[in-house]
Parts: C-alpha cells; sequence; structure tokens
C-alpha cells in the first residue's frame, strides 16, 4: 500500500497542469508530505538562500520565471533507528520547460506535454512517500530537488551566457533546452556535501535516451559497477525496465568549451552520453548513478504519468537498509 500510495502521487504531481504544479506547488506538496508521515523532514530554499549558496547553474535556468513563481531548493530527510547506510536521491524538477531561447518547436516537440518534465522529482516525492510509509528502519535518506521553470522573458538566460556552478565550474550555454543537467548540477553539489554513500539522480533529461531506448526502457548510466548492479537488480524486482548504458571516457571532449570549464550540451550524437558525462563532473568522490527516465515516464498512448522509478528506488534503499553495517560498499 505504501508504494502504491507513492506511485499514485508521483503520477498526480506529473499530471497537474503546469500552471497549478508550480515551483512553490511542488514545494508545498514536499513540506505536506512531511507533515503527513513520521521520521521524514523538510526544508526549502528559495532564490535569495539559493544565491547565497551560489548555485549560479540553478538560478540560471529559472531566471527566466516571475517572481510568483520563484525556484524552489527542496531537501526531505527521511531517518529511523540507527542508520546503516546513507542515501541520496535526487530528482530533476523542471515544473514546465519551454525550452527557452531555444524553443521547442510546436510540431513533434512536445511542447504541450512539457509538464512531465519534473518526473524525476516526482518520482522522488513518491519514493519519499514509498519509504516513509513503509518506515524502513536503520536508513537515513536525503530526497532533493531543485524545481523551477524554464521561461522565456527579458530575463531569462541567453545561448552564449557563462553561468558558475556552485562547486565552482563554469558552463558555457549552447542551447538553453539542455538546462535540466544545468539544475541537476547544483542538487548534486549540494547532495555530495551531505557526504552519503551513494547518490542517485533520476530525471527527464534527453530525448537522444528515448529514441535508443524507446519509451519503456530508462537508461542507467554508471562509473560505479556494483551501484550499477543494485540498481539493476531493484528494477528488475520492481518490475522496471532499465538498461544500462556506455560512458566513453572519450565522449567528454564533445563538453569541452573553449571559454569554461564546460558546455552544457555536445553535438547530437550519443546526445543521453555526454548528458551523463556533464553531470559526472559535480560529484567528485561518491557513487553515482544517473537514470534517464525521460521514455518510461510518460504513457503516450493513455496520455497520462506512470510513476515510473519510485518502485525502483524504494525497492533499492530497502535493500541497502537491509546490509549489514559493516558491508563494505
Amino acid at each position: 500500500a505504501a508504494i502504491a500510495a507513492g506511485c499514485k502521487l508521483a503520477r498526480d504531481l506529473v499530471n497537474a497542469p503546469p500552471n497549478v504544479l508550480t515551483p512553490r506547488a511542488l514545494a508545498i506538496a514536499a513540506v505536506d508530505l512531511a507533515k503527513s508521515h513520521a521520521h521524514l523532514d523538510c526544508t526549502c530554499m528559495g532564490r535569495v538562500e539559493c544565491e547565497r549558496r551560489g548555485m549560479g547553474a540553478f538560478l540560471g535556468v529559472s531566471q527566466g520565471s516571475s517572481d510568483e513563481h520563484e525556484a524552489q531548493f527542496i531537501h526531505l530527510t527521511y531517518r529511523k533507528g540507527v542508520p546503516k547506510t546513507k542515501l541520496c536521491i535526487v530528482g530533476k524538477g523542471l515544473t514546465y520547460d519551454s525550452g527557452g531561447y531555444n524553443l521547442k518547436p510546436s510540431a513533434g516537440g512536445s511542447i504541450e506535454l512539457m509538464k512531465f518534465d519534473m518526473g524525476g522529482s516526482a518520482a522522488t516525492l513518491g519514493c519519499a512517500a514509498a519509504v516513509a510509509g513503509l518506515g524502513v528502519d536503520d536508513v537515513e535518506v536525503h530526497f532533493i530537488v531543485a524545481a523551477c521553470e524554464n521561461m522565456i522573458s527579458q530575463d531569462a538566460m541567453r545561448p552564449g551566457d557563462v553561468l558558475t556552478a556552485s562547486n565552482g565550474k563554469t558552463i558555457e550555454v549552447i542551447n538553453t533546452d539542455a538546462e535540466g543537467r544545468l539544475t541537476l548540477a547544483d542538487a548534486l553539489v549540494y547532495a555530495e556535501a551531505l557526504k552519503p554513500d551513494a547518490i542517485v539522480d533520476l530525471a527527464t533529461l534527453t530525448g537522444a535516451c528515448v529514441v535508443a531506448l524507446g519509451d519503456d526502457v530508462a537508461g542507467l548510466f554508471s562509473k560505479d559497477d556494483a551501484l550499477a548492479s543494485e540498481l539493476e537488480a531493484a528494477a528488475s524486482s520492481a518490475m522496471e525496465q532499465v538498461w544500462r548504458m556506455p560512458m566513453p571516457p572519450a565522449y567528454e571532449k564533445d563538453i569541452e568549451s573553449t571559454i569554461a570549464d564546460l558546455k552544457n550540451v555536445g553535438s547530437r550524437a550519443g546526445g543521453a552520453i555526454t548528458a551523463a558525462l556533464f553531470l559526472g563532473h559535480f560529484v567528485e568522490d561518491t557513487p553515482h548513478a544517473h537514470v534517464d527516465i525521460a521514455g518510461p515516464v510518460w504513457n503516450g498512448k493513455a496520455g497520462e504519468a506512470t510513476g515510473f522509478g519510485v518502485k525502483t528506488m524504494a525497492q533499492w534503499v530497502e535493500a541497502r537498509a537491509a546490509v549489514p553495517a559493516d558491508a563494505v560498499f
């Protein structure tokens, strides 16, 4: 029942229209979730606090939105018993993605469906609900979402801008529609500062992953074989399909910039891979996996969200919590 409730929450969040589920509305949903579950706490940061923390990549994406739809950095913490392990789950939270100045086309661009670009954050909150509902013992889990919109306005980021992330790395914006990785960059830096044993991010990140794997299979990217195996096992138990993808170091050249540390997008070829490699620049030493859920988060035939990712992540948390405290990962 707890996992079903988590899946329902994720579906409801993704299905909500973007004028209803704004960044603030998503933050309120997280606060309400914490209030309704024991062992779950929530803090939210607005633009001023994010500026103080140097989250220039995240705020660069959000700067085109009105004050009413101000960016929200959401941090839910589940802690019960004596934790054997500390985990971070990070979800992409674009409550609406117009593409920015690299505007999504009306024909074939699915711009009217871009409410589902917060599917990663929905799965993250859904997992929080599931884990808290199950009352998983002896684990500490941090659920992190950088929630914002990607809009066009006189204040919006432009192609050619250079943003500075919270770890000091500079990013040349080649395409404003490659925005999810910018928000995740600061979220991953924040997550690693919590000193977790592992970080997993869930994101509707690339159309390239859908082209490669279709609508039903998520792409799993990780340089850590043990973590990748754990997630493959969790997905199998949850009956959600993931497929591990390669991360060839040679592809790093595609996101090199001549004026910054990185550029936010490479060539069209291997786009899902270069997006994953980009994220790797914002996690230093912690085992990290990126799950691109752009395909399976939405059922196009039914015209509704699937809640993909909740079951896999809840299964992973339960499996980690069941491992003896002295196990070596």
